[in-house]
């Protein structure tokens, strides 16, 4: 559960049960994350907006690299299982496990394997950044406009993970059904919520 309180669901605005019920709707049940929303749903649906615009300019391989990075190091538990997970249909899962536990991946373009290093170090202090990290990925591939998104998908990232681990949200119990040494690897942060914490089937929102 998260530090503060989130609303019952008989005090739920009209937004707030709107948007629970998409949540619902795409991951079969309510995440956790979605509930800290709760007293701020426009802010929710502002992200939602902001993340679609940076994704739509950005291959699925390269958001859920650079998102990854951004994840693990922020230490979010939350967003590292979840873009780890997604990575893993993208690529395989030991690519994934390489990137968790600091190995050299094979099967990455040379953009991709250009863009793990720069992702981490704009997460972890993008003061630090000079131009020679700005030439090596020229160097490797990636065009100007390329660069930008891979920095709005980091920076983007630090937002979200800052405002779940702000709270204290765990992630969702579901998680603890991946592949035991994928999940460990990708636990960085906050442990995952354990079933019995678990959103009772009385968090489920009904519209009509």
């Amino acid at each position: 559960m998260p530090f503060i309180d989130t609303l019952a669901m008989e005090h739920l605005p009209q937004e707030t049960r709107e948007m629970y019920a998409r949540q619902q709707a795409h991951f079969g049940y309510l995440p956790n994350y979605a509930t800290v929303f709760c007293y701020r749903p426009d802010v929710m649906a502002s992200w939602a907006a902001l993340l679609a615009s940076i994704r739509r300019h950005v291959s699925p391989r390269r958001f859920e690299l650079a998102t990854l990075a951004a994840a693990q190091t922020l230490g979010n538990s939350y967003c590292a299982l979840a873009h780890g997970r997604a990575l893993a249909s993208l690529v395989s899962p030991d690519v994934v496990l390489d990137i968790a536990e600091g190995r050299e991946p094979s099967g990455l373009t040379d953009e991709e394997r250009a863009i793990l290093p720069f992702a981490c170090q704009v997460a972890r202090d993008a003061t630090q950044i000079t131009q020679d990290d700005i030439d090596r990925l020229r160097h490797a591939g990636l065009d100007d406009a390329a660069i930008f998104d891979i920095v709005a998908v980091t920076a983007a990232r630090a937002f979200f993970t800052k405002v779940l681990d702000g709270l204290g949200v765990q992630a969702d119990s579901a998680f603890a059904d991946m592949d035991a040494g994928l999940r460990q690897a990708l636990t960085v942060g906050r442990p995952i919520e354990r079933p019995a914490e678990a959103h009772p089937p009385a968090w489920r929102v009904d519209m009509e």
